[in-house]
């Protein structure tokens, strides 16, 4: 939710606010991420919808919009603890431009934390990194902040 709310609305519902809001976006049939299953258990799960749904990326001047074009965004992630650094969320990427395509898409973007050296915390790889933006396909297209570029991998719109 930290994405689709204002900053003070996220901090106001944070914690058992934010999941009702989530849980009542997936009751009214909204789709707003894909999970990650392995063995029958969920591993991860990322963030996907068209960008438009994202109110805090609308206001971001450092991830504000590259062009005119319409795109799919994949925010943020979560991989359980276990699962980390085992491709799970690369394998999260990949659905996610299928996924996108499968309802019209023809752009899928993300916004990756580009550590400026060293291993980067899992506490800040929420919204992903740019290695398994890379081996998803991916590629930079902007970058206004030193640690923050725009990742963009086109796909093919499904018929």
């Amino acid at each position: 939710m930290y994405w689709k709310r204002t900053r003070s609305e996220f901090e106001c519902a944070k914690g058992e606010g934010n999941r009702r809001a989530l849980r009542a976006l997936v009751r009214r049939g909204a789709i707003p991420g894909l999970l990650a299953y392995a063995g029958g258990n969920p591993v991860g799960w990322c963030s996907l919808e068209p960008r438009s749904r994202f109110t805090a990326l609308e206001r971001s001047r450092i991830l504000a919009p590259v062009d005119d074009a319409e795109v799919w965004s994949v925010p943020c992630f979560f991989v359980a603890r276990g699962w980390r650094r085992r491709g799970v969320t690369v394998a999260l990427l990949k659905a996610a431009a299928k996924h996108a395509a499968a309802r019209g898409a023809t752009m899928i973007e993300g916004y990756p934390t580009a550590p400026k050296r060293g291993a980067l915390a899992d506490a800040f790889a929420w919204t992903g990194i740019v290695g398994a933006f890379e081996k998803a396909g991916f590629r930079e297209v902007a970058r206004r902040s030193p640690t923050r570029p725009i990742m963009r991998r086109r796909v093919r719109a499904a018929r």
